[in-house]
């Protein structure tokens, strides 16, 4: 049952200003009205958080695993109810929703499984030496702790596998860490649900109430508030990078400045290479055009640049391009706001008196649909103007016609950070890949040789981030097990009483974690029970 309400402790807060929710494909409203939360329920959600946070940080790894696959039962539980409800405030189709479900359950597992193997530990000791000269070293002992309640809000593109229950959330929690979720105002009913979900389970596993919190709410003074509470420690954002950068200024702001993760802005670069142009353009070009369009361009990753050597093959490329992408449907967007401003942002690039208009998918019938569209321009003039390389969230790309191989490097120097770089090659453009490789490296979180950049893994070597803009900190990612150290401190122990000393250094290790001992690697002793 959806009844627009806020999670706080143990409370379910409703009544109060309230905002709607609509369906994107019919341009209709969807009951319930929803609760606007406002500073009292920001102050409440995290004085729980903070009360909560220290016995959460010290529960042994396996009872946060279990709480985490306790979370995924309780989101499968909820069967079509959260299925039918996504479609309707998403617009997005029943086989893309199951599939995003089954991704987010997956994350979930999997960051039980890695907590339970230890390394997020990284517990190291390094023992006295009080004989050393010409002075003794201490006994140091370091592992990593969580740093405290975590904001986390909810993406637009991603009702489940980025929002309530989503990335951020599961490594968050997975740190040790209790989170404040503020839910995003596009799909409420769908983030309400998994909200229940997740109470649930912490009710399951007997946590204290303050580990979770669900703020619905559609004004930017909520998240902004929330940001600025002096118990947040860090911050788990998807968005825009308009947005984003409002709460990093927040957060930098505060008497204790904090660290925000937010995945923001990315055209995903794509170069293809003249040898895999001439052997597989049509092949190349029906799979570009098919990325391109995936769940009508909404994707952080998806292909919003592609570069080219200008030759007859690059021209045969770009017309069996065009041609793929006229018979493109026009796709529902998944609010009035993003679909305005796909519509924005294509008719500024359309403007541009040096970028070409190539062709549009089919015409939208209906309301809040995005119409495919591929653009070009020459490589001096996509260099000279910085608007050209700006992403458009949706179904367009741009074509850029290069003079020579050379341009690749000169283009890929003037991009900003991107979440992906992809290269196109055959055998003998290897050389060419090899010298462009470096200047990408600088520049992307993730390198795709002929493969194409949307959909992301989760597995241990993931990275999902990158440079300024596509994320605010290029060194952290926010897939994988790496998204969990993000909410993670070290701390050193130098000569405290054993006595004194937390589970995951003590000698007797009763975690049974993997550590590093005087600079040698110890796997996790056997035992035939898990801690």
């Amino acid at each position: 049952m959806i009844t627009g309400s806020a999670f706080i402790g143990e409370e379910e807060r409703v009544g109060g200003a309230s905002f709607q929710a609509w369906d994107p494909a019919a341009g209709e409203p969807l009951d319930p009205p929803f609760r606007e939360s406002g500073a009292t329920d920001v102050e409440d959600a995290c004085a729980f958080a903070a009360a909560a946070a220290p016995d959460f940080a010290a529960l042994p790894p396996s009872q946060r695993a279990a709480f985490l696959e306790a979370v995924g039962e309780e989101i499968l539980a909820l069967g079509d109810t959260l299925i039918l409800r996504a479609m309707q405030e998403t617009a997005l189709p029943r086989a893309r929703l199951e599939s995003e479900r089954g991704r987010t359950v997956g994350q979930l597992a999997y960051l039980a499984r890695v907590l339970r193997d230890g390394t997020l530990y990284d517990a190291t000791l390094d023992s006295a030496q009080p004989a050393r000269v010409p002075l003794p070293r201490p006994d140091l002992r370091r592992h990593h702790l969580a740093v405290g309640p975590v904001a986390v809000f909810g993406a637009s593109n991603f009702p489940l596998a980025f929002s309530v229950a989503g990335g951020d959330t599961a490594a968050a929690f997975a740190a040790g860490c209790p989170v404040v979720v503020k839910g995003h105002p596009a799909h409420p009913g769908t983030g309400e649900l998994v909200a229940r979900a997740i109470i649930k389970a912490r009710r399951r596993c007997a946590l204290q109430p303050g580990v979770f919190a669900y703020l619905p709410g559609a004004q930017a003074a909520l998240g902004a508030a929330l940001v600025a509470d002096a118990r947040i420690q860090a911050v788990g954002f998807t968005g825009s990078r308009t947005a984003g950068v409002a709460l990093m200024k927040v957060a930098a702001q505060r008497a204790q400045p904090i660290p925000v993760f937010a995945e923001m802005s990315s055209v995903n670069p794509v170069f293809l290479f003249p040898g895999a142009a001439h052997r597989r353009g049509e092949e190349l070009a029906k799979a570009y055009v098919a990325s391109l369009a995936l769940g009508a361009g909404q994707f952080c990753t998806n292909p919003g640049i592609l570069i080219g050597v200008g030759n007859a093959d690059f021209d045969a490329f770009v017309s069996f391009a065009t041609t793929a992408l006229q018979a493109v449907p026009a796709q529902p967007m998944l609010s009035a706001g993003i679909a305005g401003n796909y519509a924005r942002g294509l008719a500024a690039l359309r403007a541009r008196t040096t970028v070409t208009e190539l062709g549009r998918g089919a015409e939208a019938t209906a309301p809040n649909r995005c119409r495919a569209a591929l653009l070009a321009v020459e490589a001096d003039d996509l260099l000279a103007d910085a608007g050209v390389r700006e992403e458009v969230f949706g179904a367009a790309s741009v074509i850029v016609r290069a003079g020579t191989i050379e341009d690749f490097a000169r283009i890929a120097r003037q991009l900003e950070g991107q979440l992906t770089a992809t290269l196109l090659y055959d055998e003998d453009d290897i050389p060419a890949v090899a010298r462009l490789m470096p200047e990408l490296e600088r520049r992307a979180g993730r390198l795709l040789g002929n493969a194409w950049p949307t959909g992301v893994e989760v597995a241990d070597a993931m990275v999902h981030g990158g440079p300024y803009p596509a994320t605010s900190d290029g060194r952290s990612s926010s897939v994988g097990a790496l998204a969990v150290e993000r909410f993670l401190r070290p701390v050193c122990y130098q000569n405290l009483d054993a006595r004194l000393l937390p589970p995951a250094v003590q000698d007797a290790n009763p975690w049974r974690l993997p550590r590093r001992t005087d600079g040698l690697w110890q796997p996790a002793p056997t035992t035939e029970s898990s801690p």
